[in-house]
């Protein structure tokens, strides 16, 4: 393991203190997934994270661990990366990035730290059980080869109804992570649910009732547009959460000073989420989502 510098790191007092992009759609998706987990008893499993820059999503998905589960996060903070390609990329993006402000931010929200595996994300595979986890975020290299490799160890370690997020597959700068989402889509059995602006969702399980459920909880906000379009032979939800109101964020262990404003990298506010309007009765999903696939475009 590398060393680290010696210098104290500080504290975040808040959420919206810790550097990273996780929007606020993508919050209320994370939220809606695992709150979804929760009230089905049957979903059961651990929580896995590839690739954790300075622990912003970390710190969110670690609010949902329940008793007896383990949550793993694996990324090379410090140390070198395994090839030249993966250098340049880490060094272009993620050169401040140290295990310790990970910690750091970390234990600002939480007691203990989740299990961190520090070392390229090809190894995970060989350190989780097969069919373990019940949701995993995808968000290390950008590059095509890292991205498979993780989408394959991904696969492995689903639990049987698994959600699977993948970060960046659509950003301008990284279509290495596009070309490995859509072709795993095409070769590899994963079925995605939804996509936002940044991150795709799926599962290698049964889409259909998550979809349905997903599309009434959708209709009932006021602050996300959605539509469905057929995409390789399945219905996809497509999310526009331009105005997306983020939930309650993780709250510090310790208590913070009042908001003074709103951070300009991530622009999440500490809003409560929006009050839902009673959904839609069982019945009516498969209306709903025709009608979706039948007019809603953009």
């Amino acid at each position: 393991m590398s060393q680290t510098t010696s210098a104290p790191v500080a504290s975040p007092a808040r959420f919206s203190d810790v550097k990273g992009w996780f929007w606020p759609a993508d919050q209320l998706l994370f939220d809606w997934f695992l709150k979804r987990q929760d009230r089905a008893p049957e979903q059961t499993g651990d929580l896995l994270e590839l690739g954790a820059y300075l622990g912003k999503s970390a710190i969110f998905i670690g609010g949902y661990l329940r008793p007896g589960e383990e949550f793993t996060v694996c990324d090379l903070f410090d140390s070198p990366a395994p090839d030249d390609p993966n250098s340049a990329e880490m060094g272009r993006s993620y050169s401040t990035l140290t295990r310790r402000a990970f910690e750091a931010n970390y234990r600002a929200f939480h007691e203990e730290l989740p299990t961190v595996v520090q070392a390229p994300t090809s190894v995970i595979a060989s350190r989780l059980d097969a069919g373990s986890c019940r949701f995993i975020h995808v968000d290390a290299s950008h590059l095509y080869e890292h991205v498979h490799g993780d989408i394959e160890a991904a696969r492995e370690l689903a639990a049987p109804e698994a959600i699977v997020a993948f970060d960046d597959f659509r950003a301008e700068h990284c279509p290495g992570v596009a070309a490995a989402v859509w072709g795993a889509v095409a070769t590899m059995e994963l079925k995605l649910i939804c996509i936002t602006g940044t991150k795709a969702y799926g599962t290698w399980g049964d889409p259909e009732p998550v979809r349905a459920e997903l599309l009434d909880w959708l209709a009932s906000r006021t602050d996300l547009w959605h539509g469905v379009e057929e995409v390789a032979g399945a219905p996809l939800i497509r999310i526009d959460g331009k105005k997306a109101k983020a939930p309650t964020p993780p709250q510090p262990l310790r208590t913070a000073p009042p908001e003074s404003g709103e951070e300009s990298e991530s622009p999440e506010a500490p809003t409560a989420e929006a009050a839902a309007p009673v959904p839609a009765p069982p019945a009516a999903r498969r209306g709903l989502l025709a009608r979706a696939l039948g007019g809603r475009r953009r």
